[in-house]
C-alpha cells in the first residue's frame, strides 16, 4: 500500500476513477440493463489495466519540484481525466456526441452540474449515478487538496490570512516535502477527512430516504448537497417527492459549504481554532441567509398588499422558506430550488430578480469547502477595509486595533483580495466576448459565464427571463464554457502561480 500512495497524484486518481466506475456497473446490473452494466465493467477493467501499466512504468519517479507537480496533477484531473470518464458515458448513452460526454464530465468533476440532457429521462439511472458520483468524487478532491495543497501554498483563499505573499508557501511545502515523503500529506488528509464527508453523505441520504425519496434519487442529492453539484436525476430538486422535509434536511447540510471550520477543525493549526459562531466567513453567509430573504419576502409582501387584498399568511410562509432555502443554495453555489420559489411570484405577482441569484453565486462560499465563486473570506477583507478606510475619513489619525491577524486581513488580505476580484471580472470579460465570437447573445454569455466560473451550472435555468439551455449553444462555445468551469475551480491565482517563471526555477 505504501508503494501504491507513492504513485503520482495524477495515477492515483485514475486508479480511484476506475473503481468508481463499479457502481453504476452494479446499479444497472441489478436494473437487468446488462448493456450499461457491461460498458462501465469494460470501461473499469481497462482504465485499471491503463493505470497499472502506467504505475509500474512511474514507480520510481519522483518530481524534481514536488509543489509544482502537485499543481500540475490537479489541472490534468479537470482537464484530462474527465476524457477518461467521458467514455462509459459516451458508450453507455449512444445517442450523444463525445464532446457532450466530455463537456457533462468536467461540469461533474468541477462540481458545476450544468447538464446539456434537459429531460432527465434521456438518461438511465446508471449514469444519473455516474454523473452524480463523478461530482461527490470531485467535491472530495477539492476538500483534500485544498488543506493538502492550497494551505500551504497561500493559494485558495488563504492568502487573505496568510503572513507571506502569494505563492511564497511553495518553497515552504517543498522544504515540507524533502523532508516527508510527497504523497504523506495527501494521503493523511484524505484520511482524515474521507470519514467525515461519507459521514455526512450517508446521514443526509437517510433523511431523505425517511422524508420520500427513492433511494436513487435520495443518494444523488445526498452527494450533490455534500459536493455542492446541484445534480438531481430529477432534473430539479423541485420535482423531488420529499417535499417541505426533504428541503429541510438539505437546508441543513448546506451549511457545511460556508466555512472550513464546520468540517476540518484543528487540520491547519492554530488558525482552525476560533469557534464557529465567531467565524468571519459563516457569520457573513448567516447575514446574507437572514437579511436577503427577509428583503424579498418584504418586496413580495407589500406587492400582495397592492394586488390581492388579504393575503394568507400561510403562502407568504411559503413564499420566505422558499427565498432562505434558495438564497443558502444558490450562496454555496449548489443551485438547487426550493419548490416554493416561484410561489412567491404567484403570491405577489412580482418577479424575483436573478440578477440577485448571479449576485449570490459570485460571493460563494467558504475557503476550503466545495463552493465556489469568490469566496466569503475575500469578500469579508473588502468590507473591514472599507469600513477602516471610512473611519479615517472620520479621524485622520486613529490607529485600528483589533489584534494583528485583524490589520492583517484589512491590509495585506483586502489588497490580495482586490488583486483577485479584478482577475475574476478579467475573467468574466473575457469568456463573454469569446462567447461571443461563437455566437452567443450578450444576455445568454454572460449567465453562461457567470455560471461556469462561479461553479453554479443550474444558475442558468433561473437567472435569465427565460431558462438557458447549455444544449443549444455551439461546440467551440461548450470548450469555452469547460475551460471556465475549471479556471472558476482552480482559481485564477493558481494559475497565475502555475505559470510564474519563478516557480519553474524553484
Amino acid at each position: 500500500m505504501s508503494r501504491i500512495l507513492r504513485l503520482p497524484f495524477f495515477v492515483l486518481l485514475m486508479g480511484i476513477a476506475a473503481i468508481a466506475m463499479i457502481a453504476p456497473a452494479l446499479l444497472a446490473y441489478g436494473q437487468r440493463d446488462y448493456d450499461t452494466s457491461r460498458t462501465f465493467l469494460y470501461a473499469a477493467i481497462l482504465l485499471g489495466l491503463l493505470t497499472s501499466t502506467i504505475g509500474i512504468a512511474m514507480s520510481n519517479y519522483s518530481p524534481p519540484n514536488v509543489a509544482r507537480s502537485q499543481l500540475l496533477s490537479l489541472v490534468a484531473a479537470f482537464v484530462a481525466l474527465p476524457l477518461l470518464l467521458a467514455v462509459p458515458f459516451y458508450e453507455a448513452l449512444g445517442t450523444t456526441r463525445f464532446i457532450n460526454a466530455w463537456f457533462e464530465m468536467v461540469s461533474s468533476i468541477t462540481t458545476t452540474g450544468a447538464t446539456l440532457y434537459d429531460a432527465p429521462g434521456r438518461l438511465p439511472d446508471a449514469l444519473h449515478l455516474w454523473r452524480a458520483l463523478v461530482g461527490w468524487l470531485g467535491g472530495f478532491l477539492i476538500w483534500t487538496t485544498a488543506v493538502a495543497i492550497f494551505a500551504p501554498m497561500n493559494l485558495g483563499g488563504f492568502e487573505i490570512r496568510a503572513k507571506a505573499e502569494v505563492g511564497e508557501g511553495a518553497r515552504r511545502f517543498d522544504q515540507i516535502t524533502r523532508i516527508a515523503d510527497p504523497s504523506e500529506r495527501l494521503t493523511r488528509y484524505a484520511l482524515r477527512l474521507a470519514p467525515i464527508y461519507g459521514g455526512l453523505t450517508l446521514i443526509l441520504w437517510i433523511a431523505l430516504l425517511l422524508a420520500g425519496e427513492t433511494a436513487l434519487t435520495a443518494l444523488c442529492h445526498a452527494m450533490s448537497t455534500l459536493s455542492t453539484s446541484g445534480i438531481s436525476p430529477e432534473g430539479s430538486l423541485t420535482r423531488a417527492d420529499s417535499g417541505f422535509l426533504g428541503e429541510l434536511a438539505i437546508f441543513a447540510f448546506l451549511f457545511f459549504a460556508l466555512s472550513r471550520l464546520t468540517f476540518s477543525r484543528g487540520l491547519l493549526g492554530s488558525e482552525d481554532q476560533t469557534p464557529l459562531l465567531r467565524d468571519p466567513e459563516f457569520r457573513l453567509g448567516l447575514a446574507f441567509v437572514i437579511f436577503l430573504p427577509l428583503a424579498l419576502f418584504l418586496r413580495h409582501w407589500l406587492g400582495a398588499i397592492e394586488i390581492v387584498a388579504g393575503a394568507e399568511l400561510a403562502d407568504g410562509l411559503r413564499a420566505l422558506w422558499g427565498a432562505v432555502f434558495t438564497v443558502l443554495s444558490f450562496l454555496t453555489t449548489t443551485g438547487f430550488e426550493s419548490q416554493y420559489w416561484e410561489s412567491a411570484r404567484f403570491w405577489s405577482g412580482l418577479e424575483t430578480p436573478g440578477l440577485l441569484l448571479i449576485g449570490l453565486s459570485l460571493i460563494g462560499g467558504g475557503v476550503a469547502t466545495t463552493a465556489g465563486g469568490v469566496k466569503l473570506l475575500r469578500v469579508f477583507a473588502l468590507l473591514r477595509h472599507g469600513r477602516r478606510e471610512m473611519e479615517r475619513l472620520i479621524h485622520p489619525s486613529s490607529i485600528g486595533g483589533a489584534g494583528s491577524d485583524d490589520r492583517r486581513i484589512r491590509r495585506q488580505g483586502a489588497f490580495i483580495a482586490w488583486i483577485f476580484f479584478m482577475l475574476f471580472a478579467l475573467s468574466v470579460a473575457g469568456v463573454m466576448v469569446a462567447l461571443s465570437l461563437f455566437g452567443v447573445q450578450f444576455e445568454t454569455a454572460m449567465v453562461l459565464t457567470v455560471s461556469a466560473l462561479s461553479t453554479t451550472g443550474p444558475l442558468a435555468a433561473v437567472a435569465g427571463e427565460v431558462p438557458i439551455s447549455y444544449a443549444g449553444i455551439p461546440d467551440p462555445a461548450k470548450v469555452v464554457l469547460a475551460a471556465a468551469m475549471v479556471l472558476g475551480r482552480l482559481e485564477t491565482l493558481a494559475i497565475i502561480a502555475l505559470l510564474n517563471p519563478d516557480f519553474w526555477r524553484a
